[in-house]
């Protein structure tokens, strides 16, 4: 059987990040993109993290929660990482804004799920 602890807190560091990545973004446009390199940084190196903690968590887990697009948040990471000379922050900017926030309050509801079951 497989121990879901590390699991458990691999989803709660998503959250997380997840609301940095939120907070990081707010009342910021794309514009800031290309004005603010150390935001341009911060939420490329979140995206990172918040893919990174997605590819650590079993299958069994994935499966579960399948609502969570796991491949293409682990493929984002990959991509980051792998692919960081070539990055198209008009991606980056739709993945925070649109794609993050919604993925947040999926994990939100996981977490209460897992934190109500103990």
């Amino acid at each position: 059987m497989h121990d879901p602890s590390p699991d458990i807190v691999r989803i709660k560091h998503m959250l997380d990040i997840a609301k940095e990545i939120i907070d990081f973004s707010k009342n910021k446009s794309r514009e800031d993109l290309d004005l603010d390199r150390k935001l341009t940084l911060s939420l490329i190196h979140l995206l990172e993290i918040f893919g990174e903690a997605a590819n650590g968590i079993s299958s069994e887990f994935q499966s579960k929660y399948s609502n969570i697009p796991w491949k293409f948040i682990i493929g984002m990471r990959n991509r980051l990482i792998h692919g960081y000379y070539d990055i198209d922050l008009d991606v980056i900017w739709s993945t925070v804004t649109e794609d993050i926030p919604p993925l947040e309050e999926k994990i939100k509801i996981i977490v209460e799920k897992i934190d109500n079951k103990k």
